[in-house]
């Protein structure tokens, strides 16, 4: 395996992400030309099956929050539709059963719910019943804690009665139509004891038949959305009974046998938030799935930009549209940015698969933000992208316009970027102020230039004598950027008299917003140096080292190398130093960004402000003759690429008319 592959896939890339690979390569996953919206609806759901028979424990999927993110990241930019409905089969309907069901061990045994056991899987296990999940409400979204749609329970008949009092409580959006299966689904209701509320749970409920849906279930299909079709409905109950085995309860709440209610938590909102904990790992899905449509964007038009030739200007020669900087400029910045994205998506797994009690709400926390600067990254660099393959990217059949829509989608998914946002800002607003800029050490086999640094207390620490090429010095920029809007936040916060919760945060969300995406920068570029680390020097990168690729990228990969010009000749670099200029790029245009106010702050010198997109520039000249290693690197299956006509050197021949008359037989003279 390439050395950069194994830095995007980490060293299991067998385990976990080969798998998935063969499958988006596989035929079931090609592209049907020509489908319709129904066709490529029921098509999601024959791939959902498709999956599920080459699963060993659907179960093991559904508690492995790895193997659901790299789900997503594969075959995500095959079938967004799928992953959509494949998303909330395992996790958050299945897993939030298993979840339940492992909570449910320990706190039956020895009772009679302990013989009982729980809610039969077996259905689900097999698809033979589809689930689905129901929470958010047509006027409740990001504040589902405030759901309407009521569970009353009945003592008499020991279960609960679902009801939606009024039109603002139907379940919005949820695929809960016959299309695909029988369904049932986990719905978020009100759970009312007595005329108590207790909060929101989930109840496991019924929905669907193979005709339609069951009595007291009103089920109605909501116009198309943009994208690929998914059967989203509104979903209402009128008085629907479920025993009360359909309470997925534990330590935030259960009805005994004795039909009384009891909870260890006594905060309603604690509650409801470890009923839907499977939102974290939805949220993981998410960032899987942005990453891996970036990637496929980007590398399509790499490939394209070198197969597409344009008159230059020396008379008749022509040359790859990639030749020209104002062309690759952009999309070498996008690597630079993909390269972080995939870094700091694998970097929060890692934090929530080994997160500890102690440290939950901060790894929690990094997995939000990752999804919300991951997502967004993602409209950035598939925008980009789409408009530098001009008008053929705006055809169905290259791909691009899905995945552009899509990923409106996952922006608004597992929770809307700008409340996740929204809530890591105010977290951070009272959390302590970003570590302070490193001591100037240098890192070891750091670019020319870089060697010998200043140290405090000689007199030479200043910015002024702080180079472009140190990496400390850009890591400390990073935290400075941080602390500049933390600080400006609270200092807005504080010019707000006590008493007015709403108008403080008005004041200071602006400033705070900006702080989370500081924060999620620097931590990509922290995820940057970290996978650095790991790599020692070695040999450059080249299109046949990697048993993941395919040869048939060759001829973009030759015809784009050899029409970037570089400065001067210089050897192949190494994987690590490839990752190290990518690295410093992804800085330089952050901290470009933000250069007046680390000027104003004083931790710029005024000629970096001169040096600063003349770095950029040198950086972008050194990458982009290397650009088609860099996206070969993503491993993606040139089966799959090939649904695509852009991605390959006879894009044209999409386009050709067998009765055209360039294939007519010239008469002969007379």
């Amino acid at each position: 395996m390439d050395l950069l592959t194994r830095v995007l896939f980490g060293e299991d890339f067998d385990r976990e992400h080969a798998p998935w690979r063969r499958l988006a390569a596989a035929a079931p996953f090609r592209r049907r030309p020509g489908a319709s919206s129904g066709e490529r609806l029921a098509m999601a759901y024959e791939r959902l099956r498709t999956v599920n028979d080459t699963l060993a424990s659907p179960a093991e999927l559904a508690a492995d929050a790895r193997g659901l993110a790299a789900l997503h990241e594969w075959l995500g930019p095959v079938d967004p539709a799928f992953t959509t409905v494949a998303g909330i089969h395992y996790n958050l309907f299945l897993g939030s059963l298993l979840d339940h069901a492992e909570r449910e061990k320990g706190a039956a045994r020895g009772t009679a719910r302990d013989a009982a056991g729980s809610a039969d899987v077996a259905d689900f296990l097999a698809l033979r019943r589809v689930g689905t999940f129901l929470c958010t409400e047509v006027a409740h979204g990001n504040d589902a804690v405030a759901v309407e749609t009521t569970a009353v329970y009945d003592r008499e008949r020991d279960g609960f009665v679902l009801r939606t009092p009024h039109a603002g409580a139907q379940k919005f959006m949820p695929n809960t139509s016959p299309v695909g299966g029988p369904k049932s689904g986990v719905v978020a209701a009100r759970l009312l004891v007595d005329g108590t509320d207790h909060g929101v749970f989930l109840f496991l409920t019924p929905l669907t038949d193979a005709v339609g849906a069951l009595p007291g279930v009103r089920v109605r299909r909501l116009p198309a959305r943009l994208g690929s079709p998914v059967d989203h409905c509104l979903t209402s109950f009128d008085r629907v009974f479920v025993g009360r085995d359909a309470l997925l309860g534990g330590a935030q709440g259960r009805i005994g046998d004795d039909g009384v209610f009891r909870s260890e938590q006594s905060n309603r909102r604690r509650r409801f938030l470890t009923s839907i904990g499977r939102v974290t790992a939805g949220k993981l899905s998410m960032s899987a799935c942005a990453v891996g449509s970036a990637r496929v964007t980007l590398a399509l038009a790499v490939r394209y930009g070198g197969h597409r030739r344009i008159s230059s200007s020396r008379g008749g020669e022509r040359v790859p549209v990639f030749a020209h900087r104002s062309h690759h400029g952009p999309l070498v910045g996008a690597l630079a940015t993909v390269f972080a994205m995939t870094l700091l998506h694998r970097t929060a797994l890692d934090a929530w698969e080994s997160r500890t009690e102690a440290d939950t709400d901060e790894a929690e926390r990094l997995v939000a933000v990752a999804k919300g600067w991951i997502s967004w990254r993602a409209r950035e660099v598939i925008v980009e992208s789409r408009e530098r393959c001009g008008a053929q990217a705006l055809l169905e059949n290259n791909g691009m316009t899905e995945l552009l829509a899509g990923i409106e989608g996952v922006i608004t998914a597992e929770g809307d970027n700008l409340a996740i946002y929204a809530k890591a800002a105010a977290e951070m607003l009272f959390s302590a102020a970003p570590e302070p800029e490193p001591e100037p050490e240098r890192e070891r086999g750091s670019e020319p230039g870089a060697g010998a640094g200043p140290r405090p207390g000689d007199g030479s620490y200043g910015p002024a004598h702080r180079e472009l090429t140190d990496p400390l010095f850009l890591d400390g920029l990073l935290v400075a950027v941080e602390g500049v809007w933390l600080a400006r936040a609270r200092r807005r916060m504080s010019q707000v008299p006590h008493g007015d919760s709403l108008a403080r945060w008005n004041a200071a969300s602006g400033a705070a917003l900006r702080a989370v995406e500081a924060h999620a920068y620097r931590r990509a570029s922290e995820a940057y140096a970290v996978a650095m680390a790991g790599l020692e020097p070695g040999p450059a990168p080249s299109p046949g080292a990697s048993s993941v690729r395919s040869s048939a990228s060759s001829s973009a990969s030759s015809s784009v190398s050899s029409s970037v010009s570089s400065p001067s000749p210089s050897p192949s670099p190494s994987a690590r130093d490839l990752l190290r200029s990518l690295r410093r790029l992804f800085a330089l245009q952050w901290i470009d960004r933000n250069s007046g106010d680390l000027l104003a702050a004083g931790r710029l010198a005024p000629r970096h402000l001169d040096e600063l997109p003349e770095a950029v520039e040198q950086l972008i000249s050194r990458l982009a003759g290397h650009a088609p290693a860099l996206v070969e690197s993503f491993a993606l299956p040139e089966e799959m690429l090939a649904d695509w006509p852009i991605s390959g050197a006879g894009y044209v021949d999409a386009y050709d008319d067998a009765e055209g008359a360039w294939h007519a037989v010239p008469a002969a003279p007379a």
